[in-house]
């Protein structure tokens, strides 16, 4: 039974043959009627062929150009890399690059790997409303280097470079179709924020670029025809920013809106809805396909496999890391607005630690007024030098990349704080990335509870060290092991036992899957 279940794309008869349920891929199977063969034998089940290719929107898949309805997350600083984008491409999925946090420099010579590979890819947009010219001048880039395909994460709203990146270059073609070649799928969490991508460009921003000249007349009219995003990836329990959704409530509720929002619009277009968050089994992906979702994303799971780019440290903290060892912790990109980001808590005390300084940036106006004796643990336990020297590190760095920050720290003390203890927060993820293991308890490890599930599947097999865990072959044991769910569901809802191994999809050589899959 277990091997003829696992062998997704051929039919499974399972019959009843001398008093024993016995699997059959080849055969007739009579449903109804009288005449019955004396050879015959009763039909207990039958599973159809289930392909991973078949599980999410195949029209999706067609106009990105790939095999599979799995997308990797982005994961700021590069830990989402090109080598982990080129791996996805090559495997018939789609990686994005992350680009948060990197100079501009760093992230154009990224996009010309990518663009040279020929594999499909796309590139991260996060929001950044403390830094809009950094938003702008990552547009910019996006559109001189010819990037077709942007995730757009952690907006608290639409912003105008965003607009700018989605209409550039729209044109009706010679059938008088509406194209725009620039696509944005978008992570949310928040239906009202779902709301806004499903919906046309707003008009107070259209009327901005066609005053500055970056849209026609003509351009301004066909954008409000188009949803700013297309797909939208409802954002459940995820690491990083997240507002720790569940997914079982909060991915109806995004697709139910994608149908309202179309019957509204009477789009030419189909709005689709991802899921992301939590996806580190073959059980949660196929949980996700079951509720309707027309592609799976996985982040965790993928820092902790060999192509990321962080550092072997942190993919063997993320190799033992359960459900239960993940917290939120204040976001340096947000810190002052009391964002926060879910974190590895195991093994490291970054989480408390930004907690404290939090708390200390609420009930104090400036470096001055912290009380001397916490001043005197954090430069002893946290920065190790005095915080003066700190803030002179960071009044040097922000000089380069954003001199308003520098005028209004000299000014506002309490904004001076600000910088300083986001010196911090910074340097905890970079830190960690580059496995400065003198630093270790201070490493910021983005993780969501999908890593700890995904332990304890791995557990006993191949994928539990870490040194074996490919990007591709962790992405194909998900969709594979979905596949195979999908098939032992139907048999079960038929009232056929099955063994429990086939209930857990336990993970498989990529040489194995590849054989099943024909």
């Amino acid at each position: 039974m277990v091997d003829s279940l696992r062998r997704i794309r051929e039919p499974l008869f399972v019959i009843r043959k001398n008093g024993s349920a016995v699997p059959v891929s080849g055969g007739y199977a009579q449903l109804c009627g009288e005449v019955t063969p004396a050879d015959a034998h009763p039909l207990l089940g039958y599973a159809a062929p289930c392909l991973p290719e078949q599980l999410g929107d195949p029209g999706f898949c067609a106009e990105l150009g790939i095999r599979y309805p799995y997308l990797g997350g982005s994961m700021a600083k590069g830990i989402s890399s090109v080598a982990m984008a080129r791996e996805l491409g090559e495997a018939g999925m789609l990686g994005f690059f992350g680009a948060a946090g990197l100079p501009l420099e760093v992230v154009a010579a990224a996009l010309d790997k990518l663009v040279t590979s020929g594999l499909p890819y796309g590139v991260n947009l996060i929001h950044s409303p403390h830094e809009p010219e950094l938003e702008s001048s990552l547009v910019d880039l996006y559109i001189r280097k010819g990037v077709r395909l942007v995730e757009a994460s952690a907006f608290l709203a639409l912003s105008l470079p965003l607009v700018r990146y989605r209409l550039h270059g729209i044109h009706k073609n010679g059938d008088g179709v509406i194209v725009a070649p620039n696509r944005i799928v978008a992570k949310v969490s928040r239906e009202e924020l779902a709301e806004r991508f499903f919906s046309p460009p707003p008009e107070k921003f259209l009327k901005v670029l066609l005053a500055e000249g970056s849209i026609t007349p003509g351009q301004a009219e066909l954008a409000t025809l188009i949803p700013m995003a297309q797909e939208v990836t409802a954002e459940a329990d995820s690491g990083g920013h997240t507002d720790n959704r569940p997914a079982l409530a909060l991915f109806p509720t995004i697709l139910s809106l994608a149908q309202r929002m179309q019957t509204l619009h009477g789009y030419d277009v189909q709005l689709r809805v991802g899921l992301a968050g939590g996806i580190g089994t073959p059980a949660s992906a196929a949980a996700a396909f079951a509720m309707g979702a027309a592609y799976i994303m996985a982040g965790s799971v993928h820092q902790g496999c060999v192509e990321s780019g962080t550092s072997d440290a942190v993919r063997e903290m993320l190799a033992v890391t359960r459900q239960a060892d993940v917290t939120m912790a204040p976001a340096a990109d947000m810190f002052e607005m009391g964002v926060t980001v879910q974190v590895l808590k195991r093994g490291t005390m970054f989480p408390m630690r930004a907690a404290k300084l939090y708390e200390l940036y609420r009930n104090c106006a400036g470096l001055d007024e912290i009380p001397l004796s916490e001043r005197e643990k954090l430069e002893k336990s946290l920065f190790l030098v005095p915080l003066e020297q700190i803030w002179q590190e960071t009044r040097a760095y922000f000089s380069r990349r954003d001199p308003r920050q520098v005028e209004r720290g000299d000014r506002d003390p309490r904004h001076r704080m600000a910088l300083v203890f986001r010196w911090y927060l910074g340097q905890g993820a970079h830190w960690a990335k580059d496995g400065e293991l003198s630093r270790r308890m201070d490493y910021q490890i983005w993780c969501g509870p999908a890593m700890g599930a995904f332990n304890e599947w791995a557990a006993g097999s191949f994928l539990e060290s870490p040194a074996r865990r490919r990007v591709s072959t962790v992405a194909l044991n998900l969709l594979y092991g979905a596949a195979l769910l999908a098939r032992a569901a139907s048999l079960r809802r038929q009232g056929v036992g099955l063994p429990p191994e086939l209930l857990r999809a336990e993970p498989l050589p990529i040489e194995q899957i590849k054989e099943y899959l024909g």
